[in-house]
């Protein structure tokens, strides 16, 4: 048994869903999320801005003991690699490889699309962590960047229409290439799940990066024997920006109210 705390970090709200498929797998743990609100976006940056980022975002985490730290944004995961990841000093995963096992194991054709940030599909690291399951799959990227600001704008409703058309025009590349699995390489996009699938006409198994790598944790934390007790779940929010507004926006990631105070952090202490 271990009551320490499960860190998770974003460069803004999108982490929240991989937050919410934890409270539904593990609601006895205790979760700090950390959103770095006050340098959003990272899909637009160097890697190596990305990489300096994230390490000051786990650090921030460590600061609050946890036992395990969960990049949950694609951008980061595909920016980090594994040295830096054992730099954390923590166990850690990204969404990348959890989501990719995933799509491994789902795929009948072996031809997987991978949607998210420019960053991220521009890294090539889903291709990469899938060649090493599967050498013989095939992975097709294209980078979505208005989802994101349409997902915090709170154009989610399935029969959204600026939502559906601009999905239409991301996903035909897809659909062209005969891809039957599509991973959401970015954690905002679960929000827009069904959208997304109509555009693809239902025939494509979607893989939602932010659920793999909650049940990843839950595994880990089982087989490590790192389970929290009973009765100590919850979760607490820190921003780098003004928390107004924050509670919500984040109660379309969460499914609900934001419960707690959120905290605002000085980014020059990170």
């Amino acid at each position: 048994m271990d009551n320490r705390a499960i860190g998770v970090f974003d460069s803004g709200l999108g982490g929240l869903t991989t937050v919410r498929e934890l409270r539904k797998l593990l609601p006895d743990e205790r979760i700090v999320y950390f959103g770095d609100t006050g340098r959003v976006p990272y899909g637009n940056r160097s890697r190596e801005t990305i990489r300096k980022y994230a390490m000051q975002d786990i650090r921030f985490l460590k600061r609050h003991e946890v036992k395990l730290v969960i990049a949950a944004c694609g951008t980061v995961s595909s920016a980090l690699t594994p040295e830096l990841s054992a730099e954390a000093g923590v166990p850690f995963s990204g969404v990348v490889v959890p989501a990719a096992q995933a799509a491994c194991a789902a795929t009948v054709n072996g031809r997987i699309g991978v949607i998210g940030t420019t960053a991220t599909v521009r890294s090539g690291a889903y291709g990469r962590a899938i060649r090493t399951i599967n050498p013989d799959a095939r992975t097709f990227g294209n980078a979505c960047p208005l989802f994101v600001p349409l997902v915090e704008n709170g154009f989610i409703e399935p029969d959204n229409e600026i939502t559906a058309k601009v999905a239409e025009i991301y996903l035909k590349p897809m659909i062209d290439e005969r891809v039957d699995t599509l991973i959401l390489g970015c954690t905002h996009y679960p929000l827009i799940y069904d959208i997304i699938d109509r555009a693809l006409g239902s025939r494509v198994t979607l893989i939602d990066a932010g659920k793999q790598v909650a049940r990843w944790a839950q595994g880990y934390l089982a087989r490590e024997d790192l389970l929290a007790g009973p009765g100590g779940g919850g979760t607490e929010f820190y921003v780098s920006d003004s928390p107004d507004g924050f509670s919500e926006i984040a109660g379309l990631f969460l499914g609900g109210d934001v419960k707690g105070d959120v905290t605002q952090i000085d980014l020059d202490t990170l």
